[in-house]
């Protein structure tokens, strides 16, 4: 494991010179580390690049880091990993991904998971992002993520892109059955000339299920972001989607959320908000000393904490 996957690491996945428990560590395509513990079992695919996770039933308690990091230009890594989670199983998944290069070529990660939760299981999923260096090369992390719920799964994600990256396309597909919830916290930051598509889809087929999908983004300079999502009611279900962006300078947000209701027992809200910084923020907090540039910082801040 190279130092600059070390330094990565302690960004998107609170590293300190080791993990306890279970882990696989990825380094420019290749696990540079690995531990399975007795209740979560790592193994290689035998078809294509990346991971199965295993899960036993009733697991509680136990952590799994999955983090993969890509540590110079022209590399493109592509990985496959799939969870699953046994009945009962009560876990933390940690998965986050950063991309680095100091010259003209480009790095890009793109993680395709998929999650399969047995009835009654609990996920928290939590995922940074970041981009590092001072090279040209374009910085892409392109996540996907298939989730299937089975009767009263729990799926918590908290996503986050912290900066730096240049390009990104984020695309979560879901399926709940009867009583399943999914609940879903993603931030995202743009700056400069960066671009960030974001796409949920989520079917609520089971009597009783439920997603509640909250964004929170800010785009700065020249950035444009996209963001999508849709939620279907199949079954007697609730569903919330909202997005809430602030944008500076010369940047955009489009926002288009879409409900479809089919089933008279479905009950499903979306919310949309896209605005500037109001200007009282930043005087109040002007006035208790900070610069307008620490003023702006410390307000974002606080929205994407």
């Amino acid at each position: 494991m190279n130092e600059i996957t070390k330094q990565l690491l302690k960004k998107i996945s609170d590293f300190s010179e080791q993990f306890t428990g279970a882990f696989n560590i990825r380094e420019d395509g290749c696990s540079v580390g690995r531990q399975s513990s007795k209740n979560i079992h790592i193994e290689t695919k035998s078809d294509q690049p990346g991971l199965d996770i295993r899960i036993l039933p009733g697991t509680s308690g136990e952590s799994v880091y999955i983090p993969a990091c890509v540590t110079h230009g022209d590399v493109d890594d592509l990985v496959y990993n799939d969870f699953y989670v046994g009945k009962d199983a009560d876990v933390t998944i940690i998965a986050g991904c950063g991309v680095h290069t100091e010259n003209g070529e480009p790095a890009r990660h793109n993680g395709i998971h998929r999650f399969f939760l047995e009835p009654g299981s609990h996920v928290k999923y939590v995922e940074k992002h970041i981009g590092t260096g001072k090279g040209a090369g374009l910085r892409s992390i392109d996540p996907v993520t298939e989730a299937y719920l089975e009767e009263n799964a729990v799926l918590e994600m908290d996503t986050s892109q912290i900066g730096g990256v240049d390009h990104t396309v984020r695309d979560t597909k879901a399926t709940l059955a009867a009583g399943a919830k999914l609940l879903i916290r993603e931030r995202l930051l743009t700056e400069q000339e960066q671009t960030a598509e974001t796409a949920f889809q989520v079917e609520l087929n089971g009597e009783g299920s439920g997603a509640d999908i909250v964004s929170r983004s800010v785009a700065r300079g020249r950035s444009r972001q996209t963001y999508t999502s849709t939620i279907i009611g199949n079954a007697p279900c609730s569903g919330h989607s909202e997005c809430d962006a602030i944008i500076d300078g010369e940047a955009y947000v489009d926002a288009a959320p879409k409900l479809c209701a089919h089933h008279s027992d479905a009950e499903l809200i979306h919310e949309a908000a896209i605005g500037k910084i109001a200007g009282e923020q930043i005087l109040k907090l002007r006035t208790l000393g900070l610069t307008e540039e620490e003023a702006e910082a410390k307000i974002i801040e606080g929205f994407l904490g």
